[in-house]
């Protein structure tokens, strides 16, 4: 059920052909799998939003930042296909118009709806086709509908991606679940494209606000594929309060359960983007500990995971570990050389300030895993953390080549 596995969660989608609208295909393929989705709770969501950074928004991340102020969320429509990008005040008018029609549907006042857009960036909205789509899909809404509205907010991604768990917090039990979308355009820049936590949980006003930060920072903040920092990065809490617990109040050991439930999601859906990025036959994982602090350890892995050099060199089974110390060196994290301790694969390959007399055969073969991991050990402190990446392959250039067509 992934993003309505909470209590109170329904979602619907529809097939609107939106991608072959916005690349100008002769016709509409008859075949056209779903691309624009609603999710709706039956009560009144405390939530909180963090979105790209790129000085470049899609007319969607103002409407919701706009819209966030009022923290009254009961819905969410998201299309995929169009980004809704660069469409000036159009763009912002059919934004508007999207959360305005899912309202209508469901008897709401529009600013109790979010709007995501994800796709070919420059195009306008082909809005009759989502008039359309978004009826159909709030007739259709369902507590069962969540594994559908997961592949309808898919683009270049080749599978679905979700995550759920339930919690025991102060004796009741809490359910969580998410999905997410991104295969391109992802970098630690809030590079999450699009992503959905939600949970039954009921809190204190203004709690999702001040989790949905550190969660992404220590999710999807650490993932990287190309270096590229999306448009429409958004990534969303909403906490419904259906599990009929008392309101959680930030600071208590509750509140800590939590987070730490909402950040396992958030890490699960994290992973799976990693996994699936354009073109990507292997993941990274980086992890890096004994760090002079978090912050540190999260600049250092996210550099190792996002270096070319690196990537490329997985991608070919290239046993150049040198590549991996050249970018701890410039991640601009505090690093002493002669404490340095990394290993490839659970091979020790470095220490000491020295490669080390290692099998480079051994190497080749652990970055010719499907999954590699790769850890450094700073000796400075106590600080940790962990970024996933991919390889980086031909099929990624073929990909983003043919984008549009």
């Amino acid at each position: 059920m992934a993003v309505t596995f909470a209590r109170g969660f329904r979602a619907g989608s529809a097939a609107c052909g939106i991608k072959a609208f916005t690349t100008g295909a002769s016709a509409i393929p008859t075949n056209q799998r779903d691309d624009l989705c609603v999710i709706q709770s039956e009560h009144g969501c405390d939530a909180g939003g963090v979105f790209t950074t790129n000085k470049v928004k899609s007319a969607s991340v103002v409407i919701d930042q706009l819209h966030l102020e009022h923290n009254r969320v009961r819905a969410l429509a998201i299309n995929s296909g169009n980004a809704n990008a660069c469409t000036g005040a159009q763009g912002f008018k059919d934004a508007l118009l999207m959360a305005k029609l899912t309202a209508d549907r469901l008897d709401l006042d529009p600013h109790q709806v979010l709007v995501s857009s994800t796709g070919v960036i420059g195009r306008y909205l082909p809005m009759a086709a989502i008039k359309t789509g978004i009826a159909e899909a709030c007739d259709r809404l369902s507590p069962d509908g969540g594994e559908r509205a997961a592949h309808a907010i898919m683009t270049t991604d080749t599978v679905p991606k979700t995550a759920q768990l339930e919690v025991d917090v102060a004796g009741a039990t809490i359910r969580v679940g998410g999905m997410c979308k991104g295969s391109g355009m992802i970098h630690p820049n809030m590079g999450t494209l699009l992503a959905y936590i939600t949970t039954d949980a009921a809190v204190e006003s203004g709690l999702m606000a001040r989790l949905v930060k550190p969660i992404a920072d220590r999710s999807f903040n650490q993932v990287t594929i190309d270096g590229d920092s999306s448009t429409n990065d958004t990534f969303l809490i909403l906490a419904n309060g259906a599990a009929g617990n008392s309101p959680i109040r930030a600071g208590s050991v509750e509140a800590e359960l939590l987070e730490m439930a909402l950040l396992e999601v958030a890490r699960q859906l994290a992973r799976a983007v990693a996994n699936d990025g354009e073109g990507a036959s292997k993941l990274i994982t980086v992890r890096v500990v004994d760090a002079l602090s978090d912050s540190d350890a999260r600049t250092a892995a996210r550099a190792v995971a996002s270096s070319s050099l690196v990537k490329t060199a997985v991608h070919g089974g290239d046993p150049n570990w040198g590549r991996i110390v050249c970018a701890l060196g410039y991640s601009g994290a505090e690093l002493a050389l002669d404490k340095l301790h990394l290993s490839v694969g659970g091979l020790v390959v470095f220490e000491r300030g020295a490669g080390v007399n290692v099998d480079l055969s051994a190497v080749r073969r652990a970055f010719e895993q499907p999954e590699i991991e790769i850890v450094a050990t700073l000796g400075l402190a106590d600080g940790r953390a962990e970024a996933w990446g991919c390889d980086l392959s031909e099929e990624y250039v073929r990909i983003n080549a043919d984008y549009t067509t």
